[in-house]
């Protein structure tokens, strides 16, 4: 056994909760009075647990959870995440060759009769193996494996096969190519659909689309999944034999409602734009949707004007539901000092599109600190001019 089971005794996990808040220097100062547990391991579960009140709140809840170091925490789904994904798919068998903290396979569980969590790291998958039994889950098998590894030698075939690579640390520049990341997932495509017909590929934003796909085969959607309009992951769905158009689908997970847009990413190519000057109300996408580069499919869709071909900014004359801000014009201004003086601004929210300028710039210059009523867009019109757009929000 590789973990300190000591760690669970009540008075420890008292004192692990009565901490939570404490900072964590005064602790290891003063240290602890449990000799069996060394005050640096106790100081990881409160940093680790601490990390997880808002994202594993399930986790967080439970009883005699045993949590991970806190890049653990860091890096894996968030449980409104991990649901959504779990959602998307349905079948007798899944296996997840990345397993990690576990948190995917969790919510998997509720959707496949039998989930496999492989997780290379001996003690993290021990840590998840005790949290699971915890959690009253019994239909997840974990195996102290490296899951490629793993899918290679055995000759079962599930229905579906996840996989979240990492990106190599030796990996260098901004560019973000799958073959970059462990495991090779461009390289093990073969043996991938050789075991499953349906894989879901979990990589962060950075990946660029077209990229992604040069690299895969048989895309059929890619899922691009925002959490409080924050980009948070793009899914990849490969299905063997497909061999269409790939679907883009976007969605950003809400309090009160999710937001979807879908569109074919080979038509948005071809799709002209209607374009306008400011008219009664001003959209502006949420981030999923900048992330899909649907600029001129949304256009369509709606029946919006852009305000330019690079700002990504629309307007029209009749109120919309509209995946993203909403905004009522008051008025729109050219861009100059004197004009915007004569506002007599000291508050606003600034966002800036297609700007020469940034925001701190813009800040600094008219001395408008952040908050208030009014959202002022700084942007280029139809006619290149660049322009002030004076607004207030319609929707929360």
């Amino acid at each position: 056994m590789l973990l300190n089971i000591s760690i669970l005794h009540t008075e420890i996990q008292e004192f692990i909760d009565a901490n939570l808040k404490t900072d964590v220097t005064s602790i290891l100062l003063k240290g602890t009075a449990f000799p069996l547990v060394e005050t640096s391991t106790i100081i990881e579960q409160i940093e680790a647990k601490t990390r997880c009140e808002k994202k594993l709140p399930t986790w967080f809840n439970a009883k005699n959870i045993y949590f991970p170091n806190k890049l653990n925490i860091e890096q894996t789904s968030s449980e409104k995440t991990a649901k959504h994904k779990a959602d998307l798919i349905t079948g007798k068998s899944i296996i997840d060759l990345t397993g990690g903290f576990g948190v995917d396979c969790f919510y998997f569980s509720k959707q496949f009769k039998t989930v496999t969590h492989c997780e290379i790291n001996p003690k993290l998958s021990e840590i998840v193996n005790h949290n699971y039994k915890q959690l009253g889950v019994e239909n997840i098998k974990t195996l102290a494996v490296d899951g490629m590894a793993y899918l290679s030698e055995t000759n079962a075939i599930y229905d579906w096969i996840y996989i979240d690579p990492s990106r190599r640390h030796d990996s260098k520049g901004k560019v973000f190519f799958l073959n970059d990341c462990l495991p090779n997932v461009p390289q093990y495509l073969d043996v991938l659909f050789s075991r499953a017909k349906n894989i879901m590929i979990k990589t962060a934003p950075l990946l660029d689309l077209s990229v992604g796909i040069s690299e895969l085969k048989q895309v059929k959607t890619i899922q691009i999944v925002a959490l409080n309009n924050e980009v948070k992951e793009l899914l990849w769905i490969l299905e063997a034999e497909f061999s269409g158009q790939t679907t883009i689908e976007t969605i950003n997970l809400k309090k009160d409602k999710n937001e979807t847009f879908n569109f074919v990413l080979d038509e948005e190519k071809t799709i002209e734009s209607n374009y306008s000057k400011p008219l009664t109300y001003l959209y502006e996408p949420n981030s999923a949707i900048l992330k899909s580069g649907a600029f001129n499919s949304i256009a369509l869709h709606f029946n919006i004007f852009k305000l330019h071909k690079h700002s990504h900014l629309y307007t029209s004359d009749v109120l919309i539901d509209f995946p993203g801000r909403v905004f009522k014009i008051e008025k729109t201004l050219q861009y100059n000092k004197k004009e915007i003086k004569k506002l007599r601004l000291s508050k606003a929210n600034i966002t800036t599109r297609n700007f020469p300028e940034t925001v701190q710039n813009i800040r600094k210059k008219f001395n408008i600190k952040d908050g208030g009523e009014l959202y002022l867009f700084f942007t280029t019109d139809i006619d290149n001019n660049k322009v002030v757009v004076i607004s207030k929000r319609v929707n929360s």
